[in-house]
């Protein structure tokens, strides 16, 4: 076993010395290819990252009757049934209570000019409802239709949340799409790039398949050097993303909106991992499904 996999790997070794000009290209390929992949992880990524944060901002606000607004305030007894109903569904991940002096004082931090001259606090005492998903801030306000008593309102801002939703869904379809498309792409442009060595020595496979090799020994050697071309082109793209990491990351991260600790892309070891195996996958795919059609002699 051993010695056949040294004997290919000199083979593949020799072949890409002596094929300098298509060896070059097809680096060339790799390395354009995973450089643009690579770049599109990280911002689909990032992106996706930034909308599962604002689904998580996403929350339920269950508003309790005051004397003002219903014709009898809510007791106790009814702020802990409640409580208990929400906290008994499956897709409520937490209930936070806020008094109506609360909800001033954070009235008063977010708007102060409107809270300062009020003779009296008209803010209800609430349930502040957080979702295990942003998608299901719908199913759980509708737990509570009817409204139940000493409830005044329960508020999730359909129309943003449905918006928020909606735009993270096109955005999930969008990263997957062109990564789907940008991989297709990498391995339609590397294997075109191998096809084009091989087929300027098809007379060497062709003198190979007439003195009795097979299939599998021919295509050993052409594999492994599109697997060599492969991780050559993915480390210089990795490299060339370091660059780019060092050199455009921290003029974007300077950006206020941009700093949030809950947002962020696909760790740069993972990114770099997965522009290796797949370029390893595709360079050794590439060469054994170009070389098929050199076979059948």
């Amino acid at each position: 076993m051993w010695p056949r996999a040294r004997l290919f790997l000199q083979e593949a070794l020799s072949s890409v010395s002596s094929n300098l000009s298509t060896t070059i290209a097809a680096t060339m390929t790799v390395l354009i290819g995973m450089f643009l992949l690579g770049l599109f992880i990280a911002l689909g990524t990032w992106v996706l990252s930034w909308t599962n944060d604002v689904k998580r901002q996403l929350v339920v606000n269950v508003y309790f009757c005051t004397d003002v607004t219903c014709e009898n305030e809510v007791s106790r007894g009814q702020i802990e049934d409640i409580r208990s109903k929400l906290v008994s569904l499956p897709q409520v991940k937490d209930v936070q209570f806020i008094s109506s002096e609360e909800a001033l004082e954070i009235q008063r931090k977010r708007t102060p000019a409107l809270v300062d001259n009020l003779a009296s606090n008209p803010l209800p005492a609430s349930y502040k409802v957080t979702p295990h998903k942003g998608e299901d801030v719908s199913k759980i306000a509708a737990q509570l239709e009817p409204v139940p008593p000493g409830v005044e309102k329960v508020n999730y801002g359909k129309k943003e949340a449905d918006r928020v939703l909606q735009v993270a869904k096109i955005i999930g379809g969008i990263v997957l799409t062109g990564s789907l498309l940008l991989i297709a792409a990498s391995i339609l442009l590397i294997s075109n790039t191998i096809r084009l060595s091989i087929f300027a020595r098809r007379r060497e496979v062709e003198v190979m398949k007439l003195v009795g090799a097979t299939n599998w020994f021919v295509r050993g050697p052409f594999m492994l050097e599109g697997i060599i071309t492969g991780l050559i082109g993915s480390i210089l793209a990795v490299i060339l993303l370091i660059v780019a990491k060092e050199v455009a990351l921290s003029k974007i991260v300077e950006r206020d909106w941009l700093s949030n600790d809950d947002v962020s892309a696909l760790s740069f070891p993972l990114i770099a991992l997965t522009l290796v195996l797949t370029s390893l996958l595709v360079g050794a795919a590439g060469s054994g499904i170009t070389l098929r059609r050199f076979l059948r002699i």
